[in-house]
């Protein structure tokens, strides 16, 4: 029994190790077949994208930016363009730290550049692109002729022509033309899949952001062959860049020059000139103003950067597309108002006196007596007061917003540029029964001070120097809203999709002209006539800054009267003293060049 057990047990054992072979192969085969088919997925299945993906590990391209297309002014003369600068950089992964100093101390010697500047360059400088640290800026015309003539033994160097961002006339039109500045860590992210690359400039503010991609262009670089470790190997070509287009800008030179120099005993302010027949900008400048060449430099410290950007004159606020009080340049709107509304037809005529109370407080005529008995025209042309606090008072909040918004306040004006545009304000009974953008809603409600004070641009009217130019380009161009523009781009500016065609009556819009020639003909805009200056009409204007600074000063004015064929706004920040005495001059000043100039190329 005992030998019959045994012999049962050892043909089991006998048994497993026969099937063992047959295990070892299934598992073999298992292993062949998973391997083989990752082979084939390798190879065939993925084997384009894979040697797509070696050839990039295998060759990087050291990108070279293109030339950025002009801007020029109408008359086809430069604003911006770009210049060529030489730089001098390494490349770090052909210059280890034993071999810098031998390097570092004959590019001392060659260029005349200080050793302890490229030592800090080196260790502080960002390769963005992986490849080069920028080790020297501007380099002149004698050193990259030493640097080629021994090139040959600076292994690791490299002298390379960059691209900078050139305004020829430095300050001139900056918050118009705006600037360029290398693009984020973060941006990148985003931009690279439109063709940006890491050393990359693209347009912050004014026509150089608006136009981006009209004037960027594409990359070109520079290809190299590496190997695992990153190394470079050799030079395999260049692909060239593609330029950007240039583009032709509607501002006149010679205007915006006249209106630079006219802002320059100012502490601040601005001057729009407008062709008020299309909402081509003829001028666009503004005070404080900022240099965009400094936004061109290739390496700028902190210091520079925090001396402009917190410069309590905010230098890169543009005075032009900012609210400001605008006094009395604003009683044509409610002019508008009280004739629109029916409440006070175009023959209207009303007493004027030393002041009207309104509420608690007696607002005065600026003159402290007032002008006796007096239509819009003559109202307008001595700029009474008391005659406006009826009007608006006696049309409403709500008729004067109405036509507020007619003539293009309290919103964008469609300009490129616009999201650097403020909307302003124009207060109405319902905005003070909602809070007032402060308080509460019921706890602020609409009080005659604030009709009163409405009625002739103060306390709770803001608006922009290139709003009113625009408005005013209502009333030069026969009942118009145009569309302000820095480019033409092509298109019919005249077009219902971009002109529109105001809800005004006959006997209003020429009620309102006939008093805007009597400002300049006989009245508080008389400073206007001289020699050189057509026809014209306008406004003054001088407003309380409801900030607490001193007062502004405003003039508005179209010419050739009545069909205009030029708008310009003239605006003295906290310049008191009134808008014939400061701003007229300077509209003046622009004027007489425009008579000048106009119609010659």
């Amino acid at each position: 029994m005992a030998g019959s057990g045994f012999s049962q047990r050892d043909g089991q054992r006998q048994s497993g190790l026969r099937q063992q072979p047959l295990v070892l192969l299934a598992l073999v085969l298992l292993v062949s077949a998973a391997m083989v088919s990752r082979l084939v997925w390798l190879q065939v299945l993925e084997g384009s994208r894979y040697r797509e993906l070696a050839d990039e590990n295998r060759i990087r391209l050291v990108p070279r930016s293109p030339t950025r297309g002009r801007l020029l002014d109408r008359k086809g003369r430069v604003l911006a363009s770009s210049k060529l600068t030489y730089s001098l950089y390494v490349e770090p992964r052909l210059v280890d730290d034993a071999s810098w100093p031998d390097l570092r101390d004959r590019l001392a010697h060659l260029l005349s550049l200080d050793a302890a500047v490229l030592d800090q360059r080196r260790g502080s400088g960002q390769a963005r692109d992986g490849y080069r640290i920028n080790l020297a800026t501007d380099l002149k015309p004698e050193q990259v002729l030493r640097f080629r003539e021994q090139s040959q033994g600076l292994k690791g160097a490299q002298v390379d022509v960059d691209i900078l961002r050139f305004y020829p006339h430095g300050t001139l039109a900056a918050h118009a033309l705006g600037y360029t500045q290398p693009i984020t860590e973060q941006e990148y992210k985003t931009l690279a899949e439109k063709g940006y690359k890491i050393r990359d400039r693209i347009g912050r503010i004014g026509v150089e952001a608006a136009y981006e991609n009209h004037l960027r262009g594409a990359w070109g670089g520079q290809m190299l062959e590496v190997n695992a470790m990153g190394e470079v190997q050799r030079h395999l070509g260049d692909r060239p860049s593609v330029a950007g287009k240039d583009l032709k800008l509607t501002l006149d030179l010679d205007l915006q020059k006249a209106a630079e120099q006219a802002l320059a005993d100012k502490p601040g302010g601005a001057i729009v000139a407008m062709d008020p027949s299309n909402g081509a900008l003829l001028a666009l400048a503004s005070k404080p103003t900022f240099d965009p060449n400094f936004f061109s430099k290739l390496v700028t410290t902190q210091k520079e950067y925090d001396a402009l950007f917190s410069n309590p004159k905010k230098p890169l606020l543009s005075r032009s597309m900012n609210a400001y009080d605008p006094g009395s340049t604003w009683k044509v709107v409610t002019a508008m108002a009280g004739m629109e509304s029916g409440k006070f037809p175009a023959d209207t005529q009303l007493n004027t006196t030393a002041c009207i109370t309104y509420g608690g407080h007696c607002f005065p005529d600026h003159n402290g007596a007032g002008f006796g008995r007096i239509g819009y025209a003559d109202a307008l042309r001595f700029s009474s007061n008391t005659f406006f606090y009826q009007v608006g008072v006696g049309s409403g909040s709500l008729a004067l917003k109405k036509a507020a918004d007619a003539l293009g306040f309290q919103q964008k004006t469609g300009i490129e540029i616009g999201w650097e545009e403020s909307v302003g304000l124009v207060g109405d009974e319902d905005w003070a029964a909602a809070g007032r953008g402060w308080a509460d809603p019921g706890t602020t409600p609409w009080i005659p001070e604030d009709m009163a004070s409405a009625s002739i641009g103060q306390s709770v009217v803001q608006i922009t120097p290139l709003q009113l130019a625009r408005a005013y380009s209502v009333f030069a161009n026969g009942g118009w809203l145009v569309t302000p523009h820095l480019a033409d781009q092509g298109l019919d500016w005249t077009d219902s999709a971009r002109r529109t065609k105001v809800d005004i009556t006959p006997s209003t819009l020429n009620k309102i002209r006939e008093g805007l020639r009597k400002v300049v003909s006989d009245g508080t805009g008389y400073g206007l006539n001289g020699p050189g200056i057509p026809e014209a009409g306008g406004k003054t204007g001088t407003a309380e800054d409801s900030t607490g600074g001193p007062d502004h000063a405003w003039f508005a004015t179209y010419a050739p009267y009545p069909e205009g064929k030029i708008v310009i706004v003239a605006f003295a920040q906290n310049t008191p003293g009134g808008g014939s005495v400061h701003a007229l001059p300077m509209a003046k000043k622009v004027m007489e060049v425009w008579n000048r100039t106009r119609g010659k190329q």
